[in-house]
């Protein structure tokens, strides 16, 4: 399982794009730019790593957790399935 998942490449990616948002916050807050423009600026950091963690989270659900179970048969997926889909909203 220490294998790289199939969302890797997009979390670190989502990450990156979180670090940038970090350092323009830092630069803004230097030069001294508005509150509003910093909040702003701050938000876009919180979604792109709230979004890079419910991919991770997701993306090892999908590859672990599957590869843990197995196939089960339809009737013993259920909790499994919507364990699955509750995550969504962490």
């Amino acid at each position: 399982m220490n294998e790289p998942h199939q969302h890797h490449e997009a979390v670190a990616k989502r990450l990156k794009r979180a670090q940038g948002h970090l350092k323009t916050v830092v630069a803004m807050i230097e030069n001294g730019r508005s509150c509003l423009d910093i909040a702003q600026q701050l938000h876009a950091v919180e979604k792109a790593i709230g979004q890079a963690k419910r991919t991770l989270i997701q993306d090892h659900l999908d590859h672990c957790l599957e590869e843990t179970i197995g196939a089960l048969p339809r009737d013993q997926r259920a909790p499994i399935d919507e364990f699955k889909e509750i995550t969504k909203y962490l």
